[in-house]
Formats: C-alpha cells, structure tokens, sequence
C-alpha cells in the first residue's frame, strides 16, 4: 500500500535530487492559478488525438478517487477540457489534471481551485471523434508515464515515480530532506564556499 502522503509531503526538487532527468517533465507544463496546492498520487493516463478530447472526457468517469488524470493533449490549438470536466472530475475525487496541452474557461477552474497543470488556456474546443485505450502508457511532457506511477506536482514542477522506484525513491528523498533539515545555512555555506573555490582552483581561476 502506498503512502502517497509521504509523497505529497516532499517537493519536487527534493524528489528530483534522487531521480533521472527523463523522470521530470518539460517547464512549459506548469499550474494554470495562484496558489495551487501541491498534488501527489497514481496516474491515470490518457492518450488524444489532435485536436479531440473524447478519451479525457471519457476518463473522467473511470478513473478511480485520488487519482491523478495525465494527458498526452498532442497539440494546443484545441482544448481538451473546461470548467463543467474539471468540476466532474474534481466532485468525483480526481486530484488534479496534468496535461501535455491547453484547457479552457480557466476562470470557473480557479474558482473551483481545481488542480490543473497544462500549457496555457485556448477558448476553442476539440471534438470528439478518435477512441484510445485508457491507461496505456503515454508521453507526457517529455516523460514516459504508466498507470499507477507516482506523479507529484506544484509550481517547482512535475515528476513521475516509477511504481517499481516508489519505495526505494522516498526512502532517499526523506533521508535527503531529513539532512537539509538539520543543516545550517551558515554550515551549507561554508561547505558551498570551499566546494566552489576547491573547482575553480582546478582550472587556475582562483588566487
């Protein structure tokens, strides 16, 4: 069973210190509102077609309470979802959306303080036509993502845990913020200030 409050309690940065770069998506999928509160859970993914949204309108309905619905959007000239998804998929216990695409009526979606993390807003809806099998694995921001990885997101970005890496990434990640806990500014600094100067004396820039 996977604690994904202990996931939640970790930044992104933290959790990045003990991850491959291709386990951290792409800074142009960022949180759409002020203030969004930091989400951690399993992903439910799902795979569009240009300018279609059918499959995340579909997923809404099937993905199960806390988790989180990842989208490969394809492009962003069509939204794929607005205010009345957000507000199902939210009155359905969904976390958040993380979309590799574009969204619209963000207005209704901040007032909901639905959690959505996508390329920006466009007011122009997709169709819905093209039929994908759900929760197959997907692109997501430049990172492969599976069903039931661990996403954790906030304004310091996105990053995707591996289910199989779950237990052993949080052991590392709480060990690493357990040091920066009891670590000093003062002490850090000290230590920053000969690590930098010990490099740039290897290269003949230091006096």
């Amino acid at each position: 069973m996977i604690d994904y409050s202990a996931f939640a309690a970790l930044s992104p940065t933290t959790l990045a210190d003990t991850l491959s770069r291709n386990q951290i998506m792409d800074l142009g999928i960022r949180p759409l509102w002020h203030g969004m509160p930091r989400v951690a859970g399993p992903a439910y993914t799902v795979q569009c077609s240009a300018g279609d949204n059918l499959m995340l309108h579909a997923a809404i309905y099937r993905a199960a309470p806390g988790s989180i619905i990842v989208v490969d959007g394809v492009d962003v000239e069509y939204a794929v979802a607005g205010g009345n998804v957000c507000t199902v998929a939210q009155e359905r216990g969904i976390k958040a959306f993380i979309i590799d695409g574009v969204i619209r009526d963000l207005a209704e979606i901040r007032e909901r303080q639905f959690p959505v993390f996508a390329h920006g807003v466009v007011p122009i809806p997709g169709i819905k036509a093209l039929a994908h099998p759900l929760n197959q694995p997907i692109n997501c921001g430049g990172v492969q993502v599976r069903a039931g990885d661990i996403v954790v997101a906030d304004e310091e970005g996105i990053v995707v845990i591996p289910l199989e890496q779950a237990a052993t990434i949080l052991s590392k990640a709480q060990a690493r913020a357990a040091k920066d806990a009891t670590e000093s500014l003062a002490t850090w600094e000290q230590a920053h200030r000969a690590k930098i100067d010990e490099l740039l004396r290897q290269q003949g820039l230091l006096d």
